[in-house]
């Protein structure tokens, strides 16, 4: 047989030893936690799986009938027969060709149900398990590993599902039943095929146990390539600006040679696999004619077995072959299986609320908050007290931890020493849902998801039915529900990819509706109005500040009128809060507030 594949063939030099592997930003899942949920995948279907087994074996049986019937028309012909008898066998060959033909037309409906089913149910577990990933954990990770893991990964897994099972089934319960056959015409037909499994278990068996550390490594440095170029394309315009071209195209070089790299050392690994298993596959058929041409000699088989033999002989490579080309694919399945089952160990998992007694709403207090990406620490021991209803503002420099401050208060990140406590509750003891309650983070980096506007806003409430009242003062609260009712199915238009394209402007208003419905304790805002005018987006906070009276609210921003209107200002520089206190006072001290202020005015 001719295999064909998508690679570069390797240098004839290549190593047999596997490089180094690439340390995957998200977890991968134990091979035994795969086998639990595959067992449990067997115990969930495993009726429609017997029938779907049971199938095959009536198509299989089928099968046999043409080649056994023809063995007796060679007999039957050579022992000068009826014509009569010879027509009635040739009348059993097609019927039992369109018993096979049935049989394996509703077999194969069958186990596409089968397999879309368990699909199905993986593709579900995923996506729940992708949106429990805690905000920090998928901003660590960066956006490469989830994609390759919802696309190429998925991918694998759906070609595995939708075609290496039931291939495998159809070819397992087709292996067995020639086996059968051939046995029952003489037993010693059996052991011509000894040196052809010989072969096939030596080959699969060094392939087996080199292919899987191959693939994982593979699909590693394809999410690695895929956030390099997320990255690129993201930043094109800094990169620009900054002239670092040349650097940003070395590196992507850099991933392409890791990734080259991994694929070829498993295409290598096929290519010492495959000639083996073809030699395998021929040899067989030339020992059972072998072996059949003794038999005969002895008086053990008629001509007409032998040809029924070599027949079997030569229908069995088939399945044969196909039961072993599918070991490929079932690594490569299994080991994205591993992948996608390994983004639920990084869910959030329900941490222990504190009482309910210690609960102060709207209160916010940072102790000596240390916090750092990667070996960089960003914030140097952070304190500060906020009081309930207190309206904040964060302004620095870039580069200064404004933003990391918010993910801290907003329960994104935790600090890695020191305390954050939000309504007297430390966040880090909270579960996820708690945490949502006391505070979320609304940045500018919003998302309109395919849906209606309703869907999208609802998104922001647990009940099943949504108060659609209460979307329309939510949306009235941020100043959006004019524009939402002069479209063509105000509520009910379809927006998002392939529907309605919204304006920057109004996406952020959607987002802000969004937080009313939530009605947090604390609110923390990361220029979540810098994609507006400066006009629209200052009366958007206006009306912000009045739905959002009596609750906490912290502004982190670059334009200084939002200090302006806080209650107080903390300034944040180098990883630490310089200066605090209201507008009027940090002017009157003539610090680093007062210089940014002055620089906004365009003072000297």
């Amino acid at each position: 047989m001719t295999r064909t594949t998508e690679h570069a063939l390797p240098r004839t030099d290549d190593p047999e030893l596997p490089m180094p592997a690439e340390t995957a930003a998200l977890p991968v899942a134990p091979v035994s936690m795969v086998w639990t949920r595959l067992r449990r995948a067997g115990r969930d279907h495993g009726g429609r799986l017997l029938a779907v087994v049971a199938l095959y074996g009536m198509a299989a049986l089928a099968a046999l009938v043409a080649p056994w019937v023809l063995g007796m028309v060679i007999d039957a012909v050579r022992g000068g027969a009826d014509p009569g008898r010879i027509d009635l066998l040739a009348v059993v060959i097609v019927v039992g060709l369109l018993f096979h033909a049935g049989f394996t037309l509703v077999s194969v409906a069958q186990s596409i149900r089968f397999g879309e089913g368990v699909l199905a149910e993986l593709r579900e577990e995923f996506v729940r398990a992708v949106l429990r990933l805690p905000l920090g954990t998928v901003e660590r990770a960066g956006t490469g590993d989830l994609v390759a893991r919802s696309g190429r990964d998925i991918g694998h897994l759906s070609h595995t599902v939708r075609h290496s099972v039931p291939v495998m089934a159809v070819s397992t319960v087709t292996v067995a039943v020639i086996v059968t056959a051939i046995g029952l015409l003489h037993p010693a037909l059996l052991l011509a095929w000894a040196p052809t499994l010989l072969i096939i278990w030596v080959s699969t068996r060094w392939y087996a146990r080199r292919a899987p550390d191959g693939y994982i490594r593979e699909l590693a440095t394809y999410s690695d390539l895929t956030q390099s170029v997320t990255d690129t394309v993201e930043g094109a315009h800094t990169l620009e600006a900054l002239g670092r071209q040349l650097r940003q195209t070395a590196r992507a070089d850099a991933k392409i040679r890791r990734a080259y790299r991994a694929e070829r050392y498993t295409l290598w690994l096929r290519c010492v696999w495959y000639p083996p298993l073809e030699f395998a596959y021929l040899f067989a058929t030339a020992c059972t004619f072998l072996v059949a041409g003794y038999l005969h000699a002895n008086g053990m088989l008629t001509v007409g077995q032998i040809a029924t033999a070599v027949f079997l002989s030569v229908q069995m490579t088939r399945p044969v072959e196909q039961l072993v080309d599918q070991v490929d694919s079932l690594m490569m399945g299994f080991t994205s299986l591993r992948r996608l089952l390994g983004v639920r160990l990084a869910e959030e998992r329900p941490g222990v609320s504190e009482a309910d007694a210690d609960h102060v709403p709207g209160t916010v207090e940072v102790r000596g908050a240390r916090f750092g990406y990667t070996d960089t620490e960003v914030l140097h021991g952070v304190d500060l007290v906020l009081r309930p209803g207190e309206r904040l503002a964060v302004v620095g420099p870039s580069g200064a931890g404004k933003s990391t401050l918010g993910k801290l208060i907003a329960g994104v990140h935790g600090p890695t020493s020191g305390s954050v406590r939000v309504g007297g509750v430390d966040m880090a003891g909270l579960s996820p849902e708690l945490r949502r309650e006391r505070a979320i983070l609304l940045s500018q980096e919003s998302h309109v998801f395919r849906g209606t506007v309703a869907e999208n806003l609802a998104l922001a409430l647990d009940a099943a039915e949504v108060d659609r009242d209460r979307l329309w003062e939510a949306l009235a609260a941020v100043d959006a529900d004019a524009w939402v009712r002069s479209l063509p199915g105000g509520l009910d238009t379809r927006v998002g990819s392939g529907d309605l394209t919204l304006d920057p402007a109004h996406v952020q208003q959607l987002a802000l509706a969004r937080v009313v419905l939530a009605d947090p304790e604390v609110l923390v805002l990361d220029e979540a109005t810098s994609l507006m005018d400066p006009g629209s987006a200052r009366h958007l906070e206006r009306s912000l500040a009045g739905v959002l009276s009596g609750r906490t609210v912290v502004a982190i921003a670059h334009r200084l009128h939002t200090a302006h209107d806080a209650d107080r200002i903390a300034v944040v520089e180098d990883g630490r809060v310089s200066e605090l206190g209201s507008h009027d006072e940090l002017l009157a001290r003539g610090g680093s507030y007062a210089d940014l202020w002055r620089a906004w005015h365009g003072e000297v």
